[in-house]
């Protein structure tokens, strides 16, 4: 008698997925466009004139845009922190700036009204002065009619401050990464500077700063609260959390508990999960001796030469940063290091060279996939997957020199196009920029090469192969943002464009296309049925990008944005942890594959990662990212450790791992089946996975709780005080941090590059027709 056969639970209809899918996409653009349109209208004003109480001009819009160009030109940004977007050697110098200017301010008002220094004042003197302090700096004496800003006198002294103050830094260096003479005329001409204004760059500088300051510590017309929704936290300076942030922060916890439930009963109730297309004892087998591969597909690997390369670069310049932070000026007492690379190129090199590697790895996989998905080799195939290599050697290694001689001002009004841009993550020069996003629709034309046979036979416009290169569109188009700001831009609209392409294009679009990848392998694979993973992928992106298109807001909190994206990225940026813990259901899913493959599993080393990946999106995107975006917690964290804990989990434990599954899936079929060892790459993947950890365990997120409790309970600007860094226990963990690393590179990315090299001279001879 046969058993009985359950029929599974009623599913949901793909067509109403498709739907829901699109009008996910569709509401969630509209409302960051809206949202975006209202940051563009709201954000602080760059006022033409600025004037004391006399109306003598102090400085001009042109010196403050002119100083943000500078703090640009000189990659600043990867040394400290404006609005607390940057890196962390260095100060934030808007919190930095507006603590300077309250100091002088207090100095300035002990004077004038009771003939003291500040220090000899009575307790009650000095609250009456704090008092009044506070009160001033909330004033907005902007008219935005004459497009004029009024200071007071107290004011006019405090700017400065804050110009002799920055202008000694700049002269004298500061001992903790800013060498001496870092910013100098000569590397400008005199006349006709681009975005650079006329006059003192160093003026120029503290006036962008004291701007910075200023929009933080004055109230919005009509509102209680600064442009930046009172951060960042100086109670000096009269900036306290807001109520919002406390409410808001309450509502996104609450309701994604509630989101939670229900999301995980619809998965449940409707099985919308990759179904296995096998038993135990039906292992697909793989005969990888007969696998066919073409010219275009053996030249993919010299592009994973290229990731193993820099990766491994990339790699050493992580563990020069991170003794940085204990030698500014030297790497064990060789003080030539960091005057060839200080800690801003040092900073710059090591993000770029991130995303390069990344995403070089899955421009190889994708030129690898197009001939296998179409089952055909498009004429000519070799030759475009040739010039986009060259391209992007010349990519690579054109933008760290042009990085390196911009910083050092080697050239002059050509900085912004071929030297440091100045953003983080965006480092490299507009047109190294135009070369990027021109290789990716160069690639994205090889894909489309070998795809196009097989995107004529899938009928249906929603299907495997139309999704995968959907999301191969997706990669070069969301890159376009990158060119919709320039150093001219007011700072809140450029990083409102900027998160667009490190949360949407980086966190989102190569979260998209991860997930697509991976259905479609494990289809291809025989592995899981078409039906149900085509099912799978839909509601996989229905939250992804429900939560993670809106949820981009949570970068705007404190940048001068409107108080509702406090609320919008609150709520969806902690929507998105529920998407990242279904992943991790992924993961149990390609462990059983590895175990029902057995030891004859052709693939293992590449579900090893796909592995690790699924496991760090919950712990580094998922828990990491959830505890840093909470408006609360964010107030007092925001450019602190915590976020290079949650960003070392995503990139190097999500997008890297990924690019290494990708890596390794492809050169399996590139390589000679008998050279072929999964010894070597098993070491590796534990090396990744434990120096990774250990690195946000042992350092990342103790110093960034350290961090957290010092910025609330004495304010922003000390918890990012160089001294912070020369307290005892923060110096051991930073000590510690060495192990890890050490691990990392030696156990993880070296056995890694040493077998990716090896391979290459054991690669299989092209099939013939």
């Amino acid at each position: 008698m046969k058993p009985e056969v359950k029929p599974r639970p009623q599913r949901f209809r793909r067509s109403l997925l498709k739907q829901v899918l699109i009008l996910t996409i569709v509401l969630g653009f509209t409302v960051l466009l809206i949202g975006g349109y209202w940051v563009y209208q709201s954000m602080a004003p760059r006022p033409d004139k600025v004037v004391d109480p006399t109306g003598d001009v102090v400085t001009t819009a042109e010196q403050i845009q002119g100083g943000q160009a500078v703090y640009q030109k000189y990659g600043l940004m990867d040394y400290g922190s404006v609005l607390g977007h940057g890196s962390y050697l260095g100060p934030d110098f808007t919190a930095e700036a507006l603590h300077i200017q309250v100091e002088a301010m207090q100095s300035f008002f002990a004077e004038r009204d009771y003939d003291k220094p500040w220090e000899e004042l009575s307790a009650e003197q000095q609250v009456v002065i704090e008092d009044k302090v506070k009160k001033e700096l909330k004033k907005n004496r902007y008219d935005p009619e004459t497009d004029t800003l009024t200071l007071s006198e107290a004011e006019v002294h405090a700017l400065n401050a804050v110009r002799d103050h920055y202008a000694k830094v700049f002269t004298d260096g500061d001992g903790r990464g800013i060498q001496p003479g870092l910013i100098q005329e000569e590397h400008m001409p005199e006349q006709d500077r681009a975005w650079v204004g006329e006059g003192d760059q160093l003026t120029q500088i503290g006036d962008f700063f004291f701007w910075t300051s200023w929009l933080s510590s004055t109230d919005r017309p009509g509102e209680s609260y600064t442009y930046t929704n009172n951060w960042p936290y100086d109670s000096e300076a009269g900036n306290e959390m807001s109520y919002s942030s406390v409410w808001w922060s309450a509502a996104s916890v609450a309701l994604l508990i509630g989101f939670i439930g229900l999301i995980v009963y619809v998965y449940w109730r409707y099985k919308l999960d990759m179904e296995e297309a096998y038993t135990a004892k039906t292992f697909p087998q793989f005969d990888l001796k007969n696998l066919r591969v073409t010219p275009s597909q053996l030249k993919s690997g010299k592009y994973f030469a290229v990731v193993a390369l820099l990766f491994l670069i990339q790699s050493m310049l992580g563990g020069l940063l991170a003794h940085y932070y204990l030698e500014p000026d030297s790497f064990f007492g060789l003080s030539f290091i960091a005057d060839i690379l200080p800690f801003n190129i040092t900073k710059g090199y090591h993000l770029q060279l991130a995303i390069f590697w990344i995403a070089t790895a899955w421009l190889g996989m994708g030129i690898y996939l197009a001939p296998l998905v179409g089952g055909q080799e498009p004429k000519g195939q070799g030759k475009w997957v040739d010039f986009l290599f060259w391209a992007l050697v010349i990519l690579v290694f054109g933008s760290l020199i042009g990085q390196w001689l911009g910083v050092n001002g080697y050239l002059g009004n050509a900085w912004f196009l071929f030297g440091h841009q100045g953003w983080e993550y965006l480092e490299l020069g507009r047109i190294w920029q135009v070369i990027l996003a021109v290789g990716m629709f160069i690639w994205l034309l090889i894909v489309w090469r070998g795809l196009r046979g097989a995107l004529r036979t899938e009928t249906d416009k929603g299907g495997l192969t139309h999704l995968l290169f959907y999301a191969a569109i997706a990669v070069p188009v969301f890159y376009i943002f990158a060119f919709f700001f320039n150093p001219s831009s007011n700072i809140t609209y450029a990083d409102y464009w900027r998160w667009w392409i490190i949360h949407l294009w980086v966190e989102g679009i190569f979260e998209v296309f991860a997930v697509v990848v991976i259905g479609f392998l494990m289809v291809h694979m025989g592995l899981v049925t078409k039906k149900s993973t085509v099912r799978a992928l839909y509601f996989q992106l229905i939250l992804l990008l429900g939560s993670g298109v809106i949820g981009t807001g949570h970068h705007y909190y404190w940048i001068g944005a409107p108080e509702a994206w406090i609320g919008l990225g609150a709520v969806f940026s902690a929507l998105e942890v529920v998407p990242l813990t279904l992943l991790i259901l992924e993961a149990y899913g390609q462990y059983r594959v590895l175990k029902h493959g057995g030891v004859h599993f052709p693939y293992r080393a590449s579900f090893w990662f796909l592995i690790s990946t699924a496991i760090w999106n919950l712990i580094g995107a998922g828990v990491l990212g959830f505890l840093i975006n909470l408006p609360a917690v964010s107030y007092f964290q925001h450019g602190s450790f915590l976020t290079p804990a949650h960003g070392h989990g995503s990139l190097m434990g999500v997008y890297g791992m990924f690019a290494i599954a990708v890596l390794l899936y492809t050169m399996r079929n590139l390589v000679k089946p008998e050279k072929w060892n999964d010894r070597l790459l098993k070491i590796s993947m534990w090396g990744l996975n434990i120096g990774l950890a250990g690195m946000i365990l042992v350092t990342l997120l103790p110093v960034g709780m350290i961090q957290l409790q010092e910025s609330y309970t004495q304010g922003f600007w000390v918890a990012r005080d160089p001294s912070f860094y020369e307290q005892p226990l923060v110096e051991t963990l930073l000590w510690w941090r060495a192990l890890p690393d050490t691990i990392f590179i030696l156990v993880g990315v070296l056995p890694l590059v040493w077998f990716v090299v090896r391979s290459l001279f054991h690669l299989r001879k092209p099939t013939k027709e």
